[in-house]
C-alpha cells in the first residue's frame, strides 16, 4: 500500500452507529426525567400518585451520568491520536459549544422575563451574566461541566498514554475515589458550612471532578472498544438482570433516605449518592449493550425508516437538550389548564412525554435546517473553514455508504 493510500485509510474512521442510539436513549431519558418533574407539580401532595412518581424518580437519573460517559467516549474517539494540537481543539470545542451556551441563555432568559416581570435591560444584563458564569439556569449545568472537561481533557489523554499498561488500575482508582467522594457528599457535606466556599465546590453539581469516573469510563471504553464490547457481550445476561435489580433497588433507596435518614426530598432525589454510582455504571453498561445490538440490527435488515429517524434524532440531540426548556414550559402551560385527579395526570404522563419529545425535536430540527440557526445547536450551516468541513462531511458520507 502506498503512503497516500495508507493516509486516506487512516483518515476514514468507522462510523459508530451505536453512538447514535446512545445519544437518543440518554437525551430522551433526560426529557422523561424532566417531564415527570413537570407532572409532579400538578399532582396533589401526599397522594399515592405523587409518591409513585417520587419513588421511581431516582431510576431515571442515570441519564445525566450517561451524558458524561458519552462525552468522554466521543472526545477520546475523535482526539486521542491528534498529537497534542490542543490549541486547535480548544478553539473548535469552545466555539461550537460556547455559541449555543450564550445564545440559549439569552433567548430563554429574555423569554422568561418577558412573560413574568416584563423585559428590561436593567433586569436582563445582571441576570444573564449570573446565568452564564454559573451555568445554573435552564439545565445548562451540563455545558458548564463540559467546558471544564475541555480544559482538563489533555490531562486525561496524557494519563492514559503515560500508563499504557495501567488503564485498569486507573479505573479502579477512579471508581474508589468516586465512591469516597459520594459518601462524603451524602453523609458529611450537609453538616458543613459551605457558604464561603468557591462556587464550583459549594455547588458541587457543577464541578467536573464529581463526574470524573464517567468521563474516564468513556475514555477507557473508547481506547479498549473491542475488549469492552466483547466483555459486555459475554456477560450480557448477568448485566441485564443485575441492572434490573438495581433499578428496583432505587425505590428502596428512596424510602431509606426518607424514612431512615429523614433527608429532604431534594437530598433524597440527589444524583450524588453511593448506591447510584453502582446503578449508573451498570445502566450505562446495559445501554452500551443495547446500542451494539442496534448497530448489528441495522446491518442485518433493520427498517430503513427507523434507522433514518434514529440518525436524525442523534444529529440534533444536543439541540434537543438545549431547547428542552421551551418544550417543558409549553407543557406546564397546558397542564395548568387541565383539571384531573392525581391518577389522571399519571395516565396523561406518556402523552405529555411524547409532546415534549416532539416539540423539542421540531425546534432543534428547525434550527438544523434553517440558516443561521444551526449555530444555536452546535451545527452551523456556515463555517469559516468551509473546505475542511466539506472534506470531513465527505469522509463521513463515504463511511456511511460503505457500512450500508
Amino acid at each position: 500500500m502506498s503512503r497516500g493510500s495508507a493516509s486516506v485509510a487512516k483518515s476514514k474512521k468507522p462510523y459508530l452507529y451505536e453512538v447514535d442510539l446512545m445519544r437518543i436513549i440518554f437525551i430522551f431519558g433526560v426529557l422523561l426525567n424532566h417531564t415527570t418533574t413537570a407532572f409532579e407539580g400538578r399532582i396533589a401532595n401526599s397522594s399515592g400518585s405523587q409518591l409513585f412518581l417520587e419513588a421511581t424518580h431516582l431510576s431515571l437519573h442515570f441519564t445525566r451520568m450517561g451524558f458524561m460517559f458519552m462525552t468522554g467516549l466521543v472526545l477520546v474517539l475523535n482526539h486521542y491520536n491528534r498529537n497534542g494540537r490542543w490549541g486547535q481543539f480548544w478553539r473548535k470545542r469552545y466555539g461550537s459549544v460556547g455559541i449555543p451556551y450564550l445564545g440559549w441563555n439569552a433567548i430563554l432568559l429574555a423569554g422568561t422575563l418577558a412573560v413574568t416581570t416584563g423585559f428590561s435591560w436593567q433586569k436582563f444584563t445582571p441576570q444573564y451574566w449570573d446565568a452564564v458564569i454559573h451555568g445554573n439556569q435552564f439545565y445548562m449545568y451540563y455545558i458548564l461541566v463540559t467546558f471544564e472537561l475541555y480544559l482538563l481533557f489533555p490531562l486525561i489523554v496524557w494519563l492514559f498514554k503515560k500508563f499504557p499498561e495501567g488503564h485498569g488500575q486507573i479505573m479502579i482508582v477512579s471508581i474508589t475515589a468516586q465512591m469516597m467522594l459520594l459518601i462524603a457528599i451524602k453523609y458529611g457535606l450537609p453538616n458543613v458550612d459551605r457558604s464561603h466556599w468557591w462556587y464550583l465546590f459549594r455547588a458541587y453539581g457543577m464541578n467536573v471532578l464529581v463526574y470524573q469516573v464517567y468521563f474516564l469510563a468513556g475514555a477507557f471504553t473508547a481506547i479498549h472498544y473491542k475488549a469492552v464490547d466483547a466483555f459486555i457481550h459475554k456477560h450480557a445476561r448477568f448485566i441485564g438482570w443485575f441492572t434490573g435489580v438495581l433499578a428496583i433497588g432505587t425505590v428502596g433507596l428512596f424510602f431509606f433516605d426518607q424514612k431512615v435518614l429523614h433527608l429532604s426530598m431534594a437530598a433524597t432525589e440527589s444524583v450524588h449518592q453511593p448506591y447510584l454510582l453502582v446503578y449508573d455504571l451498570m445502566m450505562i453498561t446495559f445501554v452500551f449493550w443495547v446500542d451494539r445490538g442496534y448497530a448489528y440490527w441495522r446491518e442485518h435488515g433493520m427498517w430503513g425508516w427507523l434507522d433514518r429517524l434514529i440518525h436524525a434524532g442523534a444529529k440534533v440531540s444536543f439541540g434537543i437538550y438545549l431547547d428542552q426548556t421551551l418544550a417543558l414550559a409549553l407543557l406546564r402551560v397546558i397542564l395548568a389548564h387541565i383539571q384531573l385527579p392525581s391518577w389522571g395526570f399519571v395516565l396523561l404522563l406518556p402523552f405529555g412525554y411524547l409532546f415534549v419529545i416532539g416539540t423539542a425535536f421540531a425546534i432543534a430540527w428547525g434550527c438544523y435546517k434553517i440558516p443561521p440557526f444551526g449555530a444555536l445547536i452546535g451545527r452551523p450551516q456556515w463555517h469559516p473553514f468551509k473546505k475542511g468541513v466539506r472534506q470531513h462531511d465527505q469522509i463521513i458520507r463515504k463511511a456511511q455508504s460503505t457500512t450500508r
